[in-house]
């Protein structure tokens, strides 16, 4: 569903992830050689999803802020290229379900970032319960990944950047089930929302103190 650009960016930003962030990546093994997957992640910087993304071998098409897409020329060439879907925020986008699931159907991995926003203070925010609905809806295996340390390099709360280790650690694929009616996925909701954070806090890393936050 992408072309070749995907990969240039993949490999090129994943070297770029290595040498300025200093990346460590585990447990790329857990991520399926084929088929449709779902790719979760927690969200603490604006580094995420160049790291997350281009440490997985397979196609993964995030969920990205619609606003982003307009946001200038360059994003707006770029997005599409590294297999964006825009989504409106806050809201139900039914467009933007719809095209994740055109992905799976495809083969291709979906990425998620559950939290929908990037942390203010570094730690795990509450679960957005349309993304959980989707995972319930589609019914393919769910890699979770945690990344840590990406706080420390480039919080939200500024601009600025530095050096600091980074871990991307993908853990082994949880299954679900199929929920084809919305009274089944209402029911496994709380469940498959805790069971994810439990696998999320489970594979991350203790980073070093963290940096103070100088406002919001």
């Amino acid at each position: 569903m992408v072309g070749g650009w995907y990969t240039v960016f993949r490999v090129t930003l994943g070297w770029a992830g290595r040498v300025l962030a200093r990346c460590r990546v585990a447990g790329r093994s857990h991520i399926p050689r084929e088929g449709p997957f779902i790719l979760v992640a927690n969200h603490e910087s604006i580094l995420d999803p160049l790291l997350v993304q281009s440490n997985c071998r397979r196609t993964v098409h995030f969920f990205t802020k619609s606003t982003q897409f307009g946001a200038n020329a360059l994003f707006r060439w770029f997005l599409p290229r590294v297999a964006a879907i825009p989504a409106r925020r806050y809201r139900v986008d039914p467009q933007s379900v719809r095209t994740a699931l055109r992905a799976l159907a495809h083969g291709d991995g979906v990425g998620i970032y559950l939290e929908g926003e990037r942390s203010w203070e570094g730690a795990l925010r509450p679960f957005r319960r349309g993304s959980i609905r989707l995972i319930l809806k589609a019914g393919v295996p769910v890699v979770p990944c945690c990344v840590s340390g990406t706080y420390n390099a480039w919080p939200r709360w500024t601009r600025s950047s530095w050096r600091a280790p980074v871990w991307v650690r993908y853990g082994e694929p949880l299954l679900f089930g199929i929920h084809d009616t919305r009274a089944e996925r209402e029911s496994a909701l709380e469940p498959t929302a805790r069971r994810l954070r439990q696998a999320l806090l489970a594979l991350a890393v203790e980073p070093p103190d963290r940096p103070r936050s100088t406002g919001a």
